[in-house]
């Protein structure tokens, strides 16, 4: 297992353990944020009878979540709250730092690519195959710009 995969391999016994240092450090907004991501695991888990949770759906939770902070943030830029908006993204920044690291446009190019090879030029048939191997390491937005770029 690389390091990695150890990272990655239960992403709420990290958060638990960050959470009791939070704690200890009476880091409130750390706090709160840790809090907020393992309430999302526990409302989805509730949302589909109790099923548990891949590390593939909580990463997709929490990548759901810094977008929502990140989008809060912007709103509160526009409205002149700069404390609401340093605590925003303060609160995204806690989260990603739960996230797998994101894949470079040149990696999501080399895949993409590669997928086109096999499978013809087709967006089509190219776009679910992409976004499924992209979930939760790239934006789909931007994988979906750059397999329309290449199917062109």
């Amino acid at each position: 297992m690389s390091d990695t995969d150890t990272q990655n391999a239960d992403i709420v016994s990290r958060m638990r353990a960050d959470l009791k240092v939070a704690i200890r450090q009476r880091d409130q907004v750390r706090m709160d944020t840790i809090r907020m991501g393992l309430d999302g695991f526990t409302q989805e888990e509730v949302a589909r009878s109790r099923a548990t949770l891949t590390e593939q759906d909580r990463i997709a939770i929490l990548d759901k979540q810094v977008k929502q902070r990140i989008e809060a943030a912007d709103i509160f830029r526009s409205a002149g709250r700069p404390e609401l908006y340093e605590k925003e993204m303060r609160q995204a920044e806690i989260l990603k730092g739960y996230l797998p690291a994101r894949m470079s446009d040149d990696d999501v190019r080399a895949l993409v690519a590669k997928l086109i090879a096999e499978h013809g030029k087709d967006f089509r048939s190219v776009m679910p195959l992409a976004s499924k191997a992209t979930r939760g390491l790239a934006d789909g937005k931007r994988v979906s710009e750059i397999v329309r770029e290449l199917t062109a």
